[in-house]
């Protein structure tokens, strides 16, 4: 793990490291933390000691990993879903988030899910009734209002232009 192997090569005394986190077992000198950001900025990392900036980057993987990588998003509310995962109040990471983002936590997820929808409808396995049940909105009509709003586009038009891409293509 290169996290590790930098942490061991600069003598520093850690614990566990998590993805993202680095438990310290002792206060780091500022030379061997520039010293770190550098060897991991070498390897496409960043070192982020602000603890609240570490949270917002929290926040974000939460929301991707909701939205992208779950076969269904939560039956949940998001706010209780967002608290729950990261054990803090939920006015408290949407008003940091906001502050330090300019965009609200729904605002975000909304763009993510609109992202969501735009790969779905590319891959074209699934209508766009399953692709509203799989994101958890209420009904079609406010997945296509959402993505009208976000894109310009119905969903429907979106995928024609999809189609209207492969035709060339096809008549090859």
């Amino acid at each position: 793990m290169i996290v590790m192997s930098e942490l061991d090569a600069l003598g520093l005394h850690y614990g566990a490291v998590q993805l993202g986190e680095v438990d310290m077992k002792e206060n780091i000198i500022n030379e061997k933390r520039d010293q770190l950001k550098i060897a991991l900025q070498r390897s496409g990392l960043e070192l982020m000691d602000d603890k609240k900036a570490v949270l917002i980057e929290k926040i974000k993987n939460v929301i991707i990993e909701m939205v992208h990588y779950s076969d269904e998003l939560p039956r949940i509310k998001n706010s209780d879903y967002i608290s729950n995962k990261l054990s803090h109040d939920y006015t408290y990471l949407a008003n940091l988030f906001s502050e330090a983002t300019g965009i609200t936590i729904e605002h975000y997820i909304i763009a993510h899910k609109i992202e969501r929808v735009k790969e779905l409808l590319l891959y074209d396995e699934l209508n766009l009734t399953e692709i509203s049940y799989k994101l958890n909105y209420s009904s079609v009509a406010h997945l296509s209002y959402q993505f009208k709003k976000a894109t310009g586009l119905t969903p429907s038009y979106f995928k024609k232009l999809k189609n209207k891409k492969r035709n060339p293509l096809e008549d090859m």
